[in-house]
């Protein structure tokens, strides 16, 4: 189960190879969950029903980014207390993100279902889409904490020195959603419920699959018994405090897309209608497969540069830095190559050629295509700020180029080049907060001449 790994003195490249391979993998069978849901609800319900699904996907993000919040912050926190030797503090930090996460999102869950249709008419649900909305959530929402645990606990397995489990963390569920998928669309007939409740039971496999190694008494990184006195309350808040600082950079990448949905939806419905919803949308299922395998690259690279930052090796966190920003940049060109020559292609694995969304997804997924290296360089430059403890430069990179910037230019751009403008919206943001990233490394750069 856990490979040979040591975060301090193996070179570099092959330690990072190490970690990348696996998780790259696992996060592929994660895009496989995404776009599979995509493409039988598409092919199988119809357009509507993939418009419906984009509206719900905010909820669905938030979620994962609470779950990644807590995720990346415990492993950081426990990464350095490892480079210390304080290994049960380290396990203490990682029960703590399960149990408060977890209570977190079980009282989200129920919230949303308590308020399902006002949270649709909020998310830009028309009535024509609203009982698909409907359907969809009150078969998914109560499932989300399960998703949850599965995105923060592959954090900690891995810093455990197992990425090749995390790895099936993520392809188990994945195969359970697509066969549950092709039988209860296909085969039953069961339409937005059967979506819905295969994607959720995949979800409560991976959970699980993490629960059982993190119980495990042989692991390094465990679960292990919590005080519940007065003054043990107060030392949880303040670790749960500081890892949400550390990680809330992360929550607000998730964030960020629900707010490209959520801004998206309301732009396209104004200009396009429900057919306008319906092609962004396959945009959409596109984006977070992107963002996995960037994430997949920071992911990778964190544990190695978290623990030798609190080891104080300065080298080894810049030329891991490096590898991690090379490699991303990299795949971030060859998506966009690709997504620009197979437009067509990949429109029509979600849609048939009948459907109007068709003909709009094919002429803007190139443009929506062209900010995927510079979203590239910014997903790793905010793994990198995290990994270090820099929280405030990593929120500021994620709050221009998820919310400030993105909003501006959903706003400005539309009026001035018509429908090319909502398309053109996120790649524009990106190449802005790209700007921005360079000017915080020149700043520190001067800072640490100085």
């Amino acid at each position: 189960m856990k490979d040979s790994i040591d975060f301090g003195s193996m070179e570099i490249p092959r330690l990072f190879r190490k970690l990348l391979i696996p998780t790259v993998l696992g996060m592929v069978f994660s895009a496989a969950f995404v776009i599979t849901d995509g493409i039988f609800v598409g092919r199988g319900v119809g357009s509507d029903a993939l418009a419906a699904v984009n509206i719900t996907a905010p909820l669905f993000l938030i979620n994962t980014g609470v779950g990644l919040m807590f995720g990346v912050g415990a492993s950081v926190v426990a990464s350095i207390h490892l480079a210390h030797g304080k290994v049960k503090t380290a396990r203490i930090n990682v029960t703590q993100a399960v149990v408060v996460s977890s209570l977190l999102l079980v009282a989200y869950s129920l919230a949303i279902c308590l308020f399902a249709p006002g949270a649709a008419r909020l998310l830009g649900s028309s009535e024509r889409l609203m009982p698909l909305v409907l359907e969809y959530m009150y078969w998914f929402v109560p499932f989300l904490p399960f998703s949850a645990l599965l995105s923060s606990g592959m954090f900690f397995v891995r810093l455990d020195g197992a990425p090749n489990y995390a790895m099936l963390c993520n392809a188990v569920p994945a195969v359970i959603n697509i066969a549950l998928d092709y039988v209860f669309i296909f085969l039953f007939g069961w339409g937005m419920f059967g979506a819905a409740l295969a994607t959720s039971l995949g979800y409560v496999v991976g959970a699980g699959m993490i629960l059982v190694y993190l119980s495990r008494r042989r692991n390094v990184i465990r679960f292990c018994r919590v005080k519940t006195s007065r003054r043990s309350l107060r030392l949880t808040r303040r670790n749960v405090g500081y890892m949400c600082r550390l990680g809330l950079s992360t929550f607000l990448c998730e964030g960020a897309i629900a707010a490209m949905m959520f801004t998206g939806n309301y732009v396209f419905i104004r200009y396009l209608g429900e057919d306008g919803v319906a092609a962004f949308s396959i945009a959409c299922y596109f984006f977070p497969i992107i963002f996995m395998v960037y994430n997949a690259i920071g992911q990778s690279a964190q544990p190695i540069l978290s623990y030798n930052f609190g080891a104080g090796n300065a080298e080894r966190v810049q030329s891991a830095f490096r590898l991690a920003m090379m490699t991303a940049v990299l795949l971030g060109l060859a998506f966009f190559i690709l997504t620009a020559l197979f437009s067509r292609q990949i429109v029509g694995m979600f849609l048939d050629e009948v459907y109007p969304a068709y003909g709009i997804a094919v002429g803007g997924l190139p443009l929506f295509a062209s900010g995927f290296v510079f979203f590239a360089f910014n997903i790793v430059s905010i793994g990198y700020f995290q990994s270090v403890e820099r929280a405030r430069p990593a929120m500021t990179v994620t709050l221009l180029r998820g919310f400030v910037l993105l909003v501006a230019c959903f706003v400005a751009l539309p009026p001035l080049l018509g429908v090319r403008g909502i398309w053109l919206a996120v790649p524009c943001s990106e190449v802005l907060t790209a700007v921005a990233v360079v000017a915080i490394f020149r700043r520190g750069a001067r800072r640490a001449r100085y």
